[in-house]
């Protein structure tokens, strides 16, 4: 336990061929709840969603996650 009280949790990060080059996940401001993921898409490519739409898309990472934990993607 660190001394704000906080728990320290290893995750193992595998990065897919096709997140090649991608940052991995992070915090983007101080306070933040969750940490931003970005989409394994091509250069150029655009992904638009429409109001209510709902898609797959890849992150170029796989997780693993220890017993007892889970992650979860949100919209934002």
């Amino acid at each position: 336990m660190n001394p704000d009280g906080a728990v320290d949790v290893e995750i193992a990060v595998t990065r897919l061929a096709h997140g090649e080059g991608l940052e991995l996940p992070a915090y983007q401001s101080a306070g933040a709840a969750g940490m931003d993921l970005i989409a394994a898409i091509g250069d150029g490519e655009i992904l638009t969603l429409e109001p209510g739409e709902r898609q797959t898309v890849p992150t170029g990472i796989a997780i693993a996650l220890p017993e007892g934990y889970e992650a979860q993607i949100r919209p934002r």
